[in-house]
């Protein structure tokens, strides 16, 4: 199958300069490149989607340029958003920047390997930053118009607001966007760029800034955003407080694996086609058993396995699909200290000190401390119902729980019903 019916079948395409540049694409030869927003030391889900199509157009022959933004970053893009986003140093961005590349190197080939495939990593800072201001003006800025600036949707919204409005700096954004697109054409013969479907008029902005210049056509193709139904972009935590980073350090593989296994029914579809690699007849098989057994929730298992292993490898995903099904069962007991953490990671705590727990405490006394019940009567009946657990063994009103029982020799995870947890930390 080629890329053009890859993509097709996944939905990847939203808006197109070019209505033939799939077929090229899957002729292979192109470069393409995607920009990377590097405000933050890590990438995030929201970055996953580009990712996958740039390791998709490589698969397929072409050549792909994954462009760090450090020097974009300096000025922060305004399509969109609601606000000016906080300027980050040079140092900051810089050491972004670094965060960033070892992410990119799963997803690329960048060793000689590829041949003519062999991906690129390159920052823009290099010649935004180095180019004089007067340069930029004359060279690149005279190829626009105020009028037409003013007329993209992504900061109109910005322009009709009079308690935020738009700064100069941030209006100059999608100048140095385009020019970004001119010096990969004229340095690396770059074509075509990517990008999710927000950043459809700062690409056609570079497409016309090389065509003025260099006479050549250039293309742009962007990709659906995937927003929630509650029309927020998905890839954020409950409650749209934090990202779901691809960095381990900041966003465990196991609550990685939890986030996606908890993905709504009918997002299902687009995330195992956006975030996989799955054979095509093995997406449909999935979408089926949603639509006849959703209780069973094997879409939701097939993507977060197969999303993990992508970003953090075979092992990390079998020990976080381990952990999430230990969080339930008595194999708790053999989970490593860490792991252990990560699964109740959101559970409320209470400290104990050892001598509280010498001679054990009455089960319903523990409920009631750990605010599993608002009483010792709604405790004694909890456990009548058999719907207490200690370490996932349940336990009834006569059962003494002492230190005897804690994990690692320091934490005794509490459990009513299904999902109401309470982690005792043994000082």
């Amino acid at each position: 199958m080629n890329l053009r019916e890859d993509w097709q079948f996944r939905g990847l395409v939203h808006q197109t300069t070019d209505e033939n540049i799939l077929d090229r694409l899957s002729a292979g030869g192109v470069t393409a490149y995607i920009g990377f927003d590097p405000t933050a030391p890590s990438l995030h889900l929201g970055s996953l989607l580009q990712l996958c199509n740039l390791r998709r157009l490589q698969l397929a022959g072409n050549r792909p340029i994954a462009l760090a933004g450090g020097g974009t970053g300096l000025i922060g893009d305004p399509s969109f958003k609601a606000v000016e986003r906080p300027l980050l140093t040079s140092e900051q961005l810089a050491a972004n920047v670094e965060g960033i590349r070892e992410q990119l190197s799963r997803f690329l080939d960048f060793t000689s390997d590829a041949g003519s495939s062999r991906a690129l990593l390159l920052n823009n800072a290099d010649w935004l930053t180095t180019i004089p201001l007067t340069d930029f003006l004359r060279d690149v800025g005279k190829h626009f118009t105020v009028n037409q600036m003013v007329a993209k949707e992504s900061v109109k919204s910005r322009l009709d607001r009079d308690d935020v409005g738009l700064s100069f700096t941030e209006f100059s954004y999608m100048l140095l966007q385009a020019y970004d697109f001119l010096r990969l054409n004229l340095d690396n013969d770059c074509t075509l760029q990517l990008g999710g479907s927000d950043q459809w008029g700062n690409i056609t902005m570079g497409t016309e800034l090389v065509r003025k210049v260099t006479g050549h056509p250039a293309h742009g193709l962007t990709s659906p955003l995937l927003l929630r139904a509650d029309g927020q972009k998905f890839g954020k935590s409950e409650g749209g407080n934090d990202r779901v980073w691809l960095d381990a350090s900041l966003t465990s593989p196991f609550a990685f694996h939890q986030f996606l296994l908890n993905a709504d029914d009918a997002m299902s579809p687009a995330l195992l086609r956006f975030f996989t690699f799955l054979d095509h007849e093995t997406i449909l098989e999935l979408d089926e058993a949603t639509r006849a057994k959703p209780q069973e929730r094997r879409a939701q298992r097939a993507l977060a396995n197969a999303v993990v292993t992508l970003v953090h490898g075979e092992e990390a995903a079998r020990k976080a699909e381990r952990a999430g099904e230990a969080l339930f069962s008595e194999d708790i007991a053999g989970l490593d200290e860490s792991t252990l953490l990560q699964v109740v990671a959101d559970a409320p705590s209470s400290t104990w000190s050892r001598n509280e727990l010498l001679e054990g405490v009455e089960p319903a006394d523990l409920l009631v401390r750990c605010e599993l019940a608002k009483s010792k009567g709604e405790a004694r009946r909890f456990l009548e119902q058999g719907g207490v657990y200690v370490n996932n063994v349940r336990v009834d009103g006569s059962t003494r729980i002492d230190a005897s029982r804690a994990l690692h020799d320091r934490y005794l995870v509490v459990r009513r019903g299904r999902r109401e947890l309470h982690l005792m930390v043994i000082a």
